[in-house]
């Protein structure tokens, strides 16, 4: 089966199932939409094989234009709308696109492929093509996992991929039902986004309501309106959803009484004081819509006290846990009495898991394997060697551990990966490909570090003796223009010793890091 076989089983199952919430499209109406649309790819030279990209927010046409290129037999590159130019011309150019449907606000002149418009009204009364012969272990879509410069890994993810991934989300069928409306305001173009919006909905027959901005006047007014059962979003996003009601409580003079409640929720009840815990609950949960049952965090570790925040509120919080080339979720926690916060539970249907050098203190690297991994970067054979044992394990680089109810914590990462608050991943080895290239820097090295509480993205360079912590700045900041602006390095610091090199010329990024904190490298900029 390929996606638009699953597109139109769904549509069988589901027949009178809205699938885009906002618009009150059923699933049948939009197989319909979606041949339409296939016409007018097809118009413009789209055919099997292809390479299409993809560059919009959150509209209704994304996943149209997304299921028309399936449709056709196209590959659907998946572009990030916060890059550059620049950025967008290299990721194009490796991946042979020659057309990219993005909404005309991303549109500029360039000569290397065309731009058509998604929100191009498509015709009534096209001829419709045949769906092309597409076969599973076809290419669906092109992620870029390891930035869009220099040598970028690009995971291919076939419709075997993607279909066995929707299929293995049965497992949450205790929490998820077909009447349900799934928040969609994450991305779809990233990973977390992809998985929820489409993959979960297909899977189930439920509905999505996608919001193309992150602003919380608009956030909220949908959930007044469409009250949605299940809110996915990166723990940022529930820290600051956490600090904002309690804020509203705070100024009510109310934040010991509820804070009070909801600790001691469970010994209330017991008591005979359940309604005072459910009017609390209530009014708290009103935020949300008054609906909302399940929440689901992906992207990065939540802290304890803000997923214990929600769970005494009474919703149920699961912690999901994968990457690009496992088609996002690869394992999911189970929301039940006694988790321990932090964990992300074990493999999804047939996807195994294992631990390899396991230190003194239970921490492993771990390793994956199943229907939800990608086969191998796209022509990066060099890669695919460092990371793929001989029996088809894969080795995600993280660090976890194991606790007592067989459930996996993420404990650090291993491959050099800097997570953001905000969820995005920047890649070190891009970014150090841009800034070797400066004039006077011998080496570099940047990693992820903490300032003021928040992640950024630190660099330290190695540099003649003539250059001054000011002129570097300036070559900084003019490479940072070519690049998305989450990834820019602001914060860095300079030294004319060598910097800490392993026996293959490598640089040692956490022992970089270790004298930073220890102040060996004093010349930063803050």
């Amino acid at each position: 089966m390929n996606m638009y076989q699953l597109l139109e089983k769904t549509a069988k199952q589901f027949s009178s199932g809205v699938f885009l919430t906002r618009e009150k499209i059923t699933y049948p109406q939009f197989v319909k939409i979606v041949k339409l649309r296939a016409a007018s790819l097809a118009e413009q030279g789209v055919k099997k094989g292809d390479s299409v990209g993809l560059l919009s927010h959150n509209i209704m046409e994304w996943p149209l234009t997304l299921f028309a290129c399936w449709y056709l037999g196209a590959r659907v590159l998946l572009l990030d709308t916060n890059l550059t130019e620049f950025e967008y011309e290299n990721m194009i150019r490796l991946t042979k696109t020659k057309l990219v449907v993005a909404q005309k606000s991303f549109f500029y002149k360039t000569t290397n492929f065309k731009f058509y418009d998604i929100e191009t009204e498509d015709k009534k009364n096209a001829s419709v093509p045949k769906p092309a012969n597409t076969e599973s272990d076809d290419i669906a879509t092109l992620s870029f996992t390891s930035g869009s410069t220099g040598i970028p890994k690009i995971v291919p993810l076939t419709h075997f991929n993607l279909v066995e991934c929707s299929k293995s989300l049965q497992d949450l069928k205790k929490y998820i039902t077909n009447s349900d409306i799934i928040y969609g305001f994450l991305p779809m173009y990233h990973i977390f986004g992809f998985a929820v919006g489409i993959l979960v909905t297909l899977n189930f027959g439920c509905s999505v309501l996608l919001q193309p901005t992150i602003d919380p006047k608009l956030i909220l007014a949908d959930f007044k309106e469409y009250r949605p059962q299940v809110i996915p979003a990166v723990p940022r996003v529930f820290e600051l959803f956490r600090a904002k009601i309690l804020d509203g409580v705070k100024e009510k003079g109310k934040l010991g009484l509820v804070t009070f409640v909801l600790k001691y929720n469970k010994i209330l009840s017991a008591i005979g004081f359940g309604f005072i815990v459910k009017k609390v609950r209530g009014l708290i949960l009103e935020i949300f819509g008054g609906r909302a049952r399940l929440l689901i965090a992906g992207g990065a570790a939540t802290k304890p006290e803000v997923e214990n925040f929600y769970t005494d509120l009474g919703l149920m919080f699961t912690q999901g846990y994968g990457l690009t080339e496992t088609v996002g979720p690869i394992c999911i926690s189970h929301p039940k009495p006694g988790r321990k916060p932090y964990s992300f539970g074990g493999p999804l249907s047939n996807n195994e898991c294992q631990m390899r050098d396991i230190d003194n203190e239970g921490i492993g690297t771990l390793w994956v394997r199943g229907n939800n991994v990608f086969k191998g970067y796209l022509n990066n054979p060099a890669a695919n060697a460092e990371v793929f044992d001989k029996k088809g394990w894969f080795n995600t680089g993280d660090q976890v551990s194991m606790d007592k109810n067989g459930e996996y914590r993420f404990r650090g990462r291993k491959k050099q990966v800097i997570v953001l608050d905000s969820g995005k991943n920047v890649y070190p080895d891009e970014l150090e490909g841009l800034f070797i290239l400066l004039p006077g820097v011998k080496n570099v090295a940047v990693f992820e570090h903490v300032l003021k509480e928040k992640t950024v993205s630190y660099g330290v360079f190695q540099v003649g003796e003539d250059m001054t912590l000011e002129q570097l700045g300036k070559y900084i900041a003019d490479t940072n223009k070519k690049i998305a602006g989450y990834k820019w390095v602001t914060h860095f610091a300079i030294t004319t010793d060598e910097l800490p090199l392993t026996s293959t010329k490598k640089v040692k990024h956490h022992v970089v890091r270790e004298n930073l904190i220890a102040g060996k490298y004093p010349m930063r900029k803050e």
